[in-house]
């Protein structure tokens, strides 16, 4: 075959990596943006198919079939996300006379209904949540919700991603959410339909891997567990599903494999339920009918490549294994690794991946290599850090220990708060609902380590002069001098810190770490010294903090940003493309008024006004893109009269 991936980053290079090991071609198509990811060199050929704008690249058809025909490819395979439930997509896939590496596209279109897939799976004899789906009318919807009884869920009948639902504590919330709902999934899928169901108090997120071919043969590949969960998205995933009752967990593999060939499904996919945690009870949630993110921990417990089990069943091959041949052996857990900051809302972060060094014993999924950019284009998920042990125990040891030794430098992520996760004891006990992080208290983020950073950047270019005097000249002015013993870092934030190196802590040089003793007591550190750049990055709790060592002349000259930016003015938190801009000058606003809507990496950010004032500017236009503090809005001051009719002079 020669398999066109319709996709990009991680997934596009996991399936690269096995399409090349069955001895298959491929063909990446990329964006603009994408022209230097890995993704594009590994393929055997490679098609630009548009820019950054998702409705001219990724996911436009007639580009992408353009790209099969021009590079003779004979398959498609979508990865996840973008068009790989897109029905039209594989029809059309199809009818190109491609190979669709997938389930059948009439097996998609009835899954991607969620009403139609709650009547297929109650068909086939799985539970499903107590709910009302009859009718879109608001009154009969509204009459449901109290049928059922309150809490209820309002959610979108298409789609997923946690995009469309809305959690109705009691009758005078309906209307206002049910609208919400309606207005977030019209805006994601075009499709404002819902379903009104039961809301399970304390819900786990339990999946079934499924896998089957075009000869009606069909097994499931156990358990995931995908609780840790933050707005409906995934965060940490682990296989088997721990501390599930016996039974419940018989119920759910067969659950799954009767869905599954209820609708004769002769691919990957996962049928995913919410599981009471109190009573052990199951329902069915979805089906997604493709690969998932997480499908690495199913691989690291039953020894199987999923994706070379897809490519075999496209091509017409029966499964190589019955289901009395499946064999689990160990634990695994996935950790998402996403470019964002966790104590400023989680909001998408870009920059350039400056180091990168990722333990042996680890597998790792990443779109990015050492020296690529990140862009606001897409998704914030980079790369995802897999671990597998002989028990559950070991394994959260494990990837604990992997989160200390990981630096990824050079742009912020959520590696830090991984870090703090894996140590919670819901995690570590396997106690964990659907409802944890939004109840959890969340970690700050740490001070810079600039004693340790300092240490690091001593310590390696100390053992560089002692095994070869004077091989770097040019880095000598990065050096503070001798007697002074103080180097200058800069920080991510911009502020440079003065650090005194006779006050650092001893370290001794190890290559890929630092050893330091403090109170007696020996630590070691992992980090990151590039000489050349005069960069230096340190692993504290898992977050890989990068420093720039910048020379005295530089620590003093006026900075070149200062005085950047407009008093009361909207400024871009960081680089995203406009999406609405529902203001126009002469405009007066209130504190908390939306005056610019933005995108960055798939999700949408509304910057309000922070108090009262008149429109001055509106600097950018829907589709324009924005740089981190580029001034948006600008304001004039309201007079009295234009602020409060109320105000004494109005009244004289």
């Amino acid at each position: 075959m020669r398999i066109l991936i319709a996709n990009r980053g991680e997934i596009a290079r996991r399936i690269i990596r096995t399409a090349h090991r069955l001895g298959h071609e491929t063909v990446a198509v990329f964006a603009e943006p994408d022209a230097a990811s890995p993704f594009v060199s590994e393929a055997t050929m490679a098609v630009l198919i548009g820019p950054a704008d998702l409705a001219q690249s990724y996911l436009a058809i007639d580009r992408i079939l353009a790209a099969a025909s021009q590079t003779e490819s004979t398959a498609v395979h979508p990865g996840y996300g973008f068009l790989s439930e897109n029905t039209d997509f594989a029809r059309a896939v199809v009818a190109a006379g491609l190979t669709w590496i997938g389930p059948k596209p009439d097996v998609v279109e009835s899954m991607g209904s969620k009403i139609e897939a709650r009547r297929i799976a109650s068909g086939a004899g799985v539970p499903i949540i107590p709910g009302f789906d009859e009718s879109q009318d608001r009154a009969d919807m509204a009459a449901a919700a109290e049928r059922i009884g309150f809490p209820v869920l309002v959610k979108a009948a298409a789609g997923g991603g946690g995009k469309g639902i809305r959690i109705v504590h009691e009758a005078s919330e309906f209307d206002h959410a049910l609208t919400e709902a309606i207005s977030e999934a019209e805006r994601s899928f075009g499709d404002g339909r819902m379903i009104v169901e039961r809301y399970i108090q304390r819900p786990r997120h339990v999946e079934v891997q499924v896998i089957g071919d075009r000869h009606g043969n069909l097994i499931e590949l156990g358990t995931r567990e995908c609780s840790v969960q933050r707005r409906y998205q995934k965060v940490l995933e682990e296989a088997p599903a721990p501390n599930l009752p016996d039974q419940t967990r018989q119920g759910l593999r067969t659950s799954a494999s009767e869905l599954a060939r209820s609708i004769g499904y002769d691919s990957a996919g996962t049928v995913e339920f919410v599981v009471d945690d109190e009573s052990g009870d199951y329902f069915f949630l979805e089906m997604n009918t493709r690969l998932q993110v997480e499908h690495p921990v199913t691989e690291a417990v039953t020894g199987l490549d999923l994706v070379e089990l897809m490519i075999r069943s496209a091509a017409g091959e029966p499964l190589s294994l019955a289901q009395s041949d499946v064999t689990f052996e160990g634990h695994a857990m996935e950790a998402r690794i996403n470019a964002e900051d966790p104590a400023a809302g989680f909001a998408p972060q870009i920059g350039t991946v400056t180091h990168l060094r990722v333990p042996n014993d680890v597998r790792w999924e990443s779109a990015v290599e050492l020296g690529n950019d990140i862009s606001p284009f897409y998704d914030a998920m980079i790369a995802k850090l897999i671990v597998a042990g002989p028990d559950r125990a070991a394994t959260v040891r494990k990837l604990a220990v992997a989160l200390d030794r990981v630096i990824l430098g050079g742009v912020m992520t959520n590696l830090g708060f991984h870090r703090w996760l894996i140590d919670q004891p819901q995690i570590v006990d396997g106690t964990v609902t659907t409802r944890f992080l939004d109840e959890a208290d969340l970690p700050a983020t740490p001070e810079p380590a600039t004693a340790l950073a300092g240490a690091a950047w001593s310590a390696c270019l100390n053992e560089q002069r002692a095994g070869h005097a004077w091989a770097r000249p040019g880095n000598i002015r990065l050096v503070p001098h001798e007697r002074a013993r103080t180097v200058f870092l800069r920080d991510r934030e911009g502020t440079v810190h003065d650090v005194d190196l006779n006050a650092s802590p001893d370290a001794r040089w190890l290559g890929r770490e630092i050893e330091i003793s403090e109170s007696g007591v020996l630590r070691r550190f992992s980090v990151s010294v590039d000489l050349d750049a005069g960069s230096v990055a340190v692993n504290v709790a898992g977050h890989s903090q990068t420093f720039e060592v910048v020379d005295r002349t530089e620590h003093w000259a006026p900075e070149a940003t200062s005085g950047h930016g407009h008093a009361g003015a909207i400024v871009s938190p960081f680089p995203a493309v406009v999406t609405e801009t529902p203001v126009q000058p002469g405009d007066h606003v209130n504190g908390g008024d939306v005056v610019v809507v933005i995108e960055a990496m798939k999700m949408l950010h509304s910057l309000k006004a922070a108090g009262p004032g008149i429109v001055a500017e509106v600097r950018v236009a829907p589709g324009d893109q924005t740089q981190t503090n580029q001034t948006l809005v600008t304001f004039e001051e309201p007079e009295p009269s234009d602020a409060d009719p109320d105000a004494p002079e109005n009244n004289q």
